[in-house]
């Protein structure tokens, strides 16, 4: 049985969630991965009004769409940072910036992060998809010399952080699944595996496997899958495409997205370098069977076209394992 396809509403934020939920079910999506931001879904409401999430599930069911996950990717990202400026006022609702003392925002991000773990159960799901922050991506060059001890300082102030977090989520029974991604404490093998043991390995703390982060790293998606089988909690389908041309760099160049000089770019899925069926392959290898989520992400193309584009692609290339041998039909004895 094919796994359901949805759309994250992060890049949609704009549209009312009545407007994208309609366009979205004549797409042929299955459901949406509800944004915390926008319209989509407001985590304080959700605990203040009893009518709040009914209104959500009223607007999903009215076109025929299921919601398996919710993603609190803005505020996560301030809960671990090593520098809070306007970056972060930008992507942050005047309530949790406040007045801005660096401090005081990781704070009030944190109760919100652990205040969605009520508002996801609340809502029926049991995932919620994120960023974290990172006290040590600004020491990634390793120079000025940085020592092994600054950065294993720097994991141990990230689980002094998020570990009350993810308290609150245990208490809910919903699982935080991290989207490992540059600037984020986790954004390739070694690093996941650096932030899993400094969190003492505790379950309710996975991954959203989002390869495109991993392809203008030039390491294979898939690796990552494989490293971490059982902290796969979601999955996002989105595609980035490599442009190194001699003069270009995997780096980014301080250019914006979009800019045809980058080295890379995200891209609509299928459209770029992601090998979804090898990722689709190893998925099934692991037992899989949760959502396809859609981020779409692309500067070059309309992003109605690109969606519906997106879900063709997805449609036409997952499938679900062989529960028999090929050669089984061969054997005589049958």
């Amino acid at each position: 049985m094919a796994r359901p396809v949805t759309l994250f509403t992060g890049q949609w934020a704009d549209l009312p969630l009545s407007v994208l939920a309609q366009k979205v079910a004549a797409m042929g999506y299955d459901g949406l991965e509800l944004a915390c931001w926008g319209d989509h879904f407001e985590v304080d409401k959700a605990l203040s009004d009893d009518a709040y999430i009914r209104s959500r599930h009223d607007i999903l069911e009215q076109h025929g769409l299921k919601c398996f996950a919710i993603s609190t990717h803005l505020v996560g990202q301030c809960v671990a940072e090593a520098y809070i400026d306007e970056r972060h006022k930008s992507i942050l609702p005047p309530r949790l910036w406040g007045d801005g003392d660096p401090e005081g925002v990781k704070a009030r991000c944190a109760q919100e992060v652990a205040n969605t773990a009520l508002a996801a159960k609340l809502m029926g799901v049991s995932v919620v998809n994120g960023f974290t922050g990172s006290p040590v991506w600004h020491l990634i060059y390793r120079f000025p010399p940085t020592s092994d001890a600054m950065i294993d300082a720097g994991y141990r102030e990230f689980a002094d952080r998020w570990n009350p977090v993810l308290d609150a989520f245990d208490e809910q029974g919903i699982r935080y699944a991290l989207e490992a991604h540059p600037s984020e404490i986790a954004y390739d093998i070694y690093t996941a595996e650096k932030t899993l043991a400094a969190l003492g390995n505790r379950k309710t703390f996975g991954f959203n496997f989002d390869p495109s982060h991993f392809i203008h790293q030039l390491f294979d998606p898939t690796e990552f899958i494989l490293a971490f089988p059982d902290r796969m909690y979601h999955v996002h389908v989105k595609d980035s495409k490599v442009n190194l041309n001699g003069r270009s760099s995997i780096l980014g160049s301080h250019l914006n997205f979009g800019d045809p000089r980058r080295g890379w770019d995200f891209v609509s899925p299928g459209h770029g370098d992601m090998n979804l069926e090898k990722i689709i392959r190893v998925l099934n290898r692991i037992g899989y069977q949760g959502p396809l989520s859609v981020e779409w992400e692309d500067s070059g193309m309309d992003r109605e076209h690109g969606a519906k584009d997106a879900i063709d692609h997805i449609r036409k290339t997952d499938f679900a394992p062989s529960s028999v041998a090929f050669d089984a039909a061969f054997d005589s004895d049958k």
